[in-house]
C-alpha cells in the first residue's frame, strides 16, 4: 500500500503524482472517514513531495472561521478567519492560491518562520466549501501549476471517498 521510498522524490512532477494518487488510493481503500482519510492525505505529502515544511488540513467550522485539522509539520496556528491569510482567501475566493513568496502575500498568517511559499488548495464538494489543503515550503517559489493539480487530483480522492456529514 504505502510504501515511502526517498527515490519517489526524484521523479518527474508528473510521475511522483501519479504514484502518489496510486498510493492514495490504497490508503483510502474501503475507509469513509473524511478525519482519517484527510490525516492519512497529510502524512502521504508531507514524506512523499520534497521540500515542504507543513502538510495539513483546515475545515471549515463555521462559515466565518477554518480549524486546523490533521497535518504533519510544526505545531500551526489553531484557527483561520476566512479572508485572512492565504488559507482564508483561498476560501474567500473559492481558488486555489499559488504564493511564490509569502512575505510579499498581503495578510499573511506566520505559523513558522521558515515558510517561504505555499500552495492552499480550497476543498469543495457539491458546491459546498469544507476547508482547505495547505502546503508550506521553507523554499521560495517552490510551487507550481503541476503541483496544483496534482494536489487536487488527490484532493478529489478525498471529497469523493470519504462521507462528509
Amino acid at each position: 500500500m504505502f510504501a515511502l521510498d526517498d527515490s519517489l522524490r526524484a521523479l518527474p512532477k508528473a510521475d511522483l503524482y501519479a504514484e502518489m494518487h496510486r498510493q492514495a488510493r490504497g490508503l483510502l481503500d474501503g475507509e469513509r472517514d473524511p478525519i482519517a482519510n484527510a490525516a492519512n492525505l497529510a502524512s502521504l505529502l508531507y514524506w512523499t513531495l520534497p521540500d515542504l515544511n507543513w502538510a495539513g488540513f483546515y475545515f471549515l467550522k463555521q462559515p466565518d472561521l477554518l480549524v486546523l485539522g490533521p497535518f504533519h509539520g510544526k505545531p500551526a496556528c489553531v484557527r483561520i478567519p476566512v479572508g485572512r491569510g492565504v488559507c482564508g482567501t483561498a476560501v474567500a475566493t473559492g481558488a486555489v492560491q499559488i504564493v511564490p513568496d509569502v512575505h510579499a502575500f498581503p495578510g499573511h498568517i506566520a505559523c513558522d518562520a521558515a515558510s517561504r511559499s505555499e500552495l492552499v488548495l480550497p476543498l469543495i464538494a457539491a458546491g459546498r466549501t469544507l476547508g482547505v489543503l495547505d502546503l508550506d515550503s521553507p523554499i521560495p517559489n517552490r510551487f507550481d501549476e503541476a503541483d496544483a493539480e496534482g494536489c487536487a487530483a488527490l484532493m478529489a480522492l478525498l471529497l469523493n471517498g470519504s462521507d462528509w456529514a
